[in-house]
């Protein structure tokens, strides 16, 4: 059952088009995930979902009510220095009629409630910014590009309290241009890319989408013209003595076949990832920016009106 269907959305900023054509459901339960490269348009659409932001054109339905089940992590979380997580997160859970147990929630985001906001890391911040969307018991939680610019191990950590809120129920609808966050996290996702959706699906399935090939890469002395005859080839370059054969099925089998192991050297398979998926549905071209420069909204924050 859709819990949030965009049908058509059209945002513009006077001539300027932000999303041109998205459409979309998210199912109740599910890390629905979007991605596209800088200025596709993607934190414009869920503000327009969050009700942060009127549509152009189009729809826009919740089946949650937006000021008390649905919470917002936007780009950038920005509180006074001085003001405490414990202080914060109290003040957000005022704002709910059946607010979370917020110290639980910052124990769970190993957070020090007596600690400044001025004084945390990049990871904490951004786990406060998760838990103040959180604070309010939400159906719906948002969250846009929440690990941009923290090391690898504050990611991680950040993956892990999102894997454990949508065990709680809680649907998810998660902006990012992590690949490995996308495969990590989400169940389905939206690929943006000027404006419009190029695909709705599975991880797999968007490398599915990229033709699923193989690249088979070593180095060896021996001919290789053997290898262009093979059902499995699809091509085969050479550089020096370093061969690129790509394919498909099992082509490592039917290489070795024609050049076994004895005579190569530095052999590696490569398969499509979600990256070259990423790359082939957004073009290989450079996008021009469309979100807007003015109407800012930093957060976080926690819902607003319903869009129907």
């Amino acid at each position: 059952m859709a819990i949030i269907t965009v049908d058509h959305l059209r945002k513009t900023y006077g001539t300027r088009v932000a999303v041109e054509d998205v459409s979309f459901s998210v199912e109740e339960g599910e890390v629905f995930g979007i991605v596209g490269r800088n200025g596709a348009g993607k934190t414009t659409t869920v503000e327009c979902v969050a009700g942060l932001r009127t549509p152009t054109a189009g729809t826009v339905t919740v089946d949650a009510d937006l000021k008390e089940q649905v919470g917002v992590q936007l780009q950038e979380c920005s509180l006074p220095d001085k003001i405490r997580v414990g202080e914060a997160l109290a003040l957000y859970a005022s704002f709910y009629s059946r607010p979370a147990d917020w110290r639980a929630l910052a124990e769970e985001a190993g957070l020090d409630l007596r600690a400044p906001f001025g004084k945390l890391s990049g990871g904490q911040r951004q786990r406060l910014s998760v838990a103040l969307a959180l604070v309010g018991s939400p159906r719906v939680a948002i969250l846009d590009e929440l690990t941009t610019g923290l090391d690898p191990r504050a990611r991680r950590e950040t993956w892990d309290l999102v894997a454990r809120v949508r065990e709680r129920g809680v649907t998810v609808l998660l902006v990012t241009h992590f690949m490995e966050e996308v495969e990590r996290l989400c169940d389905r996702v939206a690929v943006i890319s000027r404006g419009r959706v190029r695909a709705v699906d599975t991880p797999a399935g968007l490398v599915a989408r990229a033709g699923g090939e193989q690249r088979l890469v070593f180095e060896t002395d021996e001919p290789v013209d053997g290898l262009r005859a093979l059902p499995e080839v699809a091509s085969v370059t050479r550089n020096g003595a370093e061969v690129t054969v790509t394919g498909t099925g099992d082509l490592l089998s039917a290489v070795a076949a024609v050049l076994p192991p004895s005579r190569t050297r530095g052999l590696r398979m490569e398969r499509t990832t979600l990256d070259d998926a990423f790359l082939t549905l957004t073009e290989p071209t450079t996008e021009p920016t469309t979100e807007p420069t003015s109407e800012p909204v930093t957060g976080p924050l926690t819902g607003s009106q319903e869009k129907s």
